[in-house]
């Protein structure tokens, strides 16, 4: 993906139109209209793989990329040891180094994969913390640093204050003077002058500007984002099964397509401008096609395949399009046989599922007796056979008219599944084990 634009943009103005500016410190849009300016944003390292939620500061950087700035990706190695209290309601489990290096390995492969790491002045550049922390010895930390900062200043914080009730650790309260640090240690030797993160971190990234100028007198500039909520309310990122994440082993590149394309209309408008670089003009011609055609939910199509390819690779993306078409029925009968296991089995999860000896299939099974006895798909041969002679049962998407029909293993799908449609919408998967 090229981080270079073909014509000079305004980070703030490009923030602006796409509603990715929630607080802005005085100076800030000064600096970056100065010339190119050297910015990061933190990542926390809670988990291997980063989630849907985590695609906005990463759109963010892509952006100032795009500007003609310098991104930089900061990898918690440290401050992932400490926990953030930030939007939390309690003390979190902390995580083992292991665990730690293990997760912050797996978000630099997907970083790496959507910001351009390409050499030249505004190539994205990833640090880590625990790179100046390791060597830091806790005495020299309060002498040296948390001498600046007063507990009266470090008490006033949001994510302090929301905790007092339910009590926070000195390890949790300590976070924000760690972050801080990390502000000052960036401004002084890698001439980072600007933090950014979503609105939930404009305490810490305040406290950093605070030690730069306490401990410097040198001057740093922050700028969040809003938290990103879904038109009904609920939390953006999750499903009733859980996390999206980017990695395809924890959400699937089809169930990945299908979050995109599942959101509403109003969510789909919000959401091509955050997590897309498309230009204004053309989300706004999307927006008008969109107007003119609902039904044909031309928004969450652009927007789903946008962002699962940048994700995932044009080649997952095709992959989860015919998935798609294979559930809805507008695919041809061979593109099943074609789709891979796991893609297969994110389409079909949550339909009812039955497990059948694979040596009764060996031999040959009448297929109403499969259907009624071996999986629960009739509750009578009677009906079974008057709806096959209906025309109302396929087996792996090609109909099944014969009521004597004997099925085999032969066409099972990825050597042990048979997909089971009874009418037009209700799906049934056979594993033959």
């Amino acid at each position: 993906m090229s981080g270079q634009s073909t014509k000079p943009l305004s980070f703030i103005e490009e923030l602006t139109w796409r509603g990715m500016v929630q607080d802005i410190m005085p100076g800030t849009s000064e600096l970056l209209a100065s010339g190119p300016v050297r910015g990061y944003i933190g990542f926390d390292p809670t988990s291997d793989s980063l989630g849907v939620g985590n695609l906005v500061q990463v759109m963010i950087l892509l952006h100032f990329q795009r500007c003609g700035h310098q991104p930089v990706a900061l990898m918690g190695g440290a401050t992932g040891m400490v926990g953030d209290p930030s939007g939390k309601s309690a003390e979190r489990n902390l995580l083992s180094e292991e665990q730690l290096r293990a997760n912050l390995e797996g978000q630099r492969k997907q970083l790496e994969k959507l910001l351009d790491f390409t050499p030249g002045p505004n190539q994205a550049l990833l640090v880590n913390n625990y790179d100046w922390f390791k060597e830091f010895r806790f005495l020299d930390f309060i002498r040296d640093v948390g001498k600046h900062i007063t507990v009266n200043y470090m008490m006033a914080k949001d994510s302090v204050q929301k905790r007092l009730e339910t009590g926070i650790s000195f390890t949790e309260f300590s976070y924000q003077l760690v972050q801080g640090y990390d502000f000052y240690h960036l401004w002084k030797h890698h001439g980072i002058s600007l933090q950014m993160g979503g609105s939930d971190q404009w305490g810490n990234i305040t406290t950093g500007t605070e030690l730069i100028r306490r401990m410097e007198g040198g001057e740093a500039f922050a700028l969040t984002t809003p938290l990103i909520k879904k038109a009904d309310g609920t939390k953006f990122g999750k499903t009733e099964s859980g996390n999206v994440w980017l990695d395809s082993s924890k959400t699937s590149p089809y169930a990945f397509y299908q979050f995109w394309l599942n959101a509403s209309d109003e969510d789909a408008k919000t959401f091509i401008r955050i997590f897309t670089i498309k230009s204004r003009e053309e989300v706004e011609s999307l927006e008008a096609e969109h107007a003119a055609a609902p039904h044909q939910r031309a928004l969450q199509k652009e927007l789903a395949r946008d962002v699962t390819e940048r994700v995932h690779g044009r080649a997952e993306y095709d992959k989860a399009l015919e998935a798609s078409d294979i559930l809805f029925g507008n695919a041809p009968v061979d593109a099943l046989s074609r789709i891979d296991e796991p893609t297969l089995l994110a389409v079909f999860e949550g339909v009812p599922q039955f497990t059948v000896p694979k040596s009764d299939l060996e031999s040959g099974i009448p297929l109403v007796e499969l259907l009624c006895d071996r999986a629960s798909v009739f509750p009578s041969r009677g009906e079974a056979r008057k709806l096959v002679l209906a025309g109302g049962v396929s087996i792996n998407k090609q109909k099944v008219v014969d009521p004597a029909f004997v099925q085999t293993t032969d066409g099972l799908l990825q050597g042990r599944y048979l997909l089971v449609q009874k009418g037009k919408k209700n799906y049934y998967l056979i594993i033959a084990d």
